[in-house]
């Protein structure tokens, strides 16, 4: 029987573009939504379902779904606050941008996680034809306090990463940027903080137990007890399911600030990132494109550059433009270059220079 071709879906600030690796090689396929940006990318693995959302600046935000991997597209009615979802400043929530979707677990096939901007987290049961606001979230006693839940360079704080334990459909975490990384044991009932360990230089009380922004927060499939986060203030890694967090930047200063994280699907110890300068200038570490690696839980950073361009280089990789499936690997940069590895990273190529600003990728 032949094997199935791997495919790339790219979103850019032009639509959505699909390739396609044929013969070893990666060749653009199809483009969807031509001159729409995309905001938000899913794949859902349990149904092939493709999920779309666009943050038009004329039309708003926007939400499609193909079931048959991009032959047709259903437009999907956007997710509405309450009106009794009010903002820190008193005035009604709406939604200003889709940010994540998530799946639910093996045993939950309908079950849809989804993470907006102002900070909402929606729950769909019917896949995706409905969803209503988690409210237990929206009114945790934490976000009354506007020092604690904020926006990071946007007006409203934003949930940017889910991750539900493939053992454990009713545990789950999620990160927003500014408050941090918070838990649920009984299925998005109730929710904790779970912010040990992390620091937030940018505050007076570097250590509170919410404010934290990090920019990826990722589970190891393997050993769901392993969360790794690329965070505003460094690189962390909790080994204990997010009762502590250590701070595993690197010691040479190179794996620090970024935005876009990668995890092996079956080594807890293997991590990927891609360095950057500081919020104020956010262009690649020294002006230099590179991938940062470690095999050892951060102990120790290994430099991945071959391929990657040698010259001064102002492309960076936001929170969700690199991703990661078996040795394939993939990244887009904000000045729209897309680069591939087949051995995770150790060898780039760049397949496209000429795109518009890429914030997100899926392999399908």
């Amino acid at each position: 029987m032949a094997t199935q071709e791997k495919k790339l879906l790219v979103g850019t600030g032009k639509g959505l573009l699909l390739w396609q690796k044929e013969a070893g090689s990666w060749k653009l396929n199809d483009i969807f939504f031509r001159g729409m940006p995309v905001s938000m990318l899913y794949v859902d693995p349990r149904h092939a379902d493709w999920w779309v959302g666009l943050s038009h600046k004329h039309w708003g935000q926007k939400l499609h779904v193909s079931r048959n991997q991009g032959k047709s597209w259903e437009h999907i009615p956007m997710p509405q606050y309450p009106a009794s979802a009010l903002l820190s400043n008193g005035q009604p929530a709406n939604l200003k941008r889709i940010w994540i979707m998530e799946q639910g677990g093996a045993d939950q096939p309908e079950k849809l996680w989804m993470g907006t901007e102002p900070g909402g987290l929606f729950l769909s049961e019917d896949r995706g034809r409905h969803f209503s606001l988690v409210e237990s979230l929206w009114n945790h006693p934490s976000r009354s306090d506007e020092n604690q839940w904020f926006g990071a360079g946007r007006d409203h704080p934003f949930i940017h990463s889910i991750s539900v334990n493939p053992t454990d459909s009713h545990h789950l975490y999620l990160a927003v940027s500014c408050a941090g990384v918070f838990e649920s044991k009984d299925g998005g009932q109730s929710w904790n903080p779970k912010n040990q360990g992390l620091i937030a230089a940018y505050l007076p009380n570097p250590h509170v137990e919410v404010g934290h922004d990090p920019h990826r927060l990722l589970m190891s499939p393997s050993h769901p007890e392993v969360l790794w986060q690329q965070n505003h203030c460094g690189v962390f890694r909790s080994a204990d399911a997010g009762l502590h967090w250590d701070n595993v930047s690197d010691t040479q200063g190179l794996a620090d600030y970024g935005f876009a994280l990668a995890i092996d699907e079956q080594d807890p110890l293997k991590a990927w990132l891609i360095p950057a300068e500081s919020d104020e200038e956010r262009v690649p570490k020294d002006l230099r494109l590179r991938v940062s690696m470690t095999q050892d839980g951060g102990k120790s950073w290994q430099v991945l550059a071959q391929g990657l361009p040698e010259e001064a280089s102002f492309g960076l990789a936001f929170r969700h433009g690199l991703v990661k499936s078996g040795a394939d690997m993939a990244f887009g940069t904000n000045n729209g270059n897309l680069f591939v590895s087949t051995d995770e990273g150790q060898h780039w190529e760049a397949i496209h220079h000429h795109l518009a600003r890429i914030d997100v990728l899926a392999f399908a």
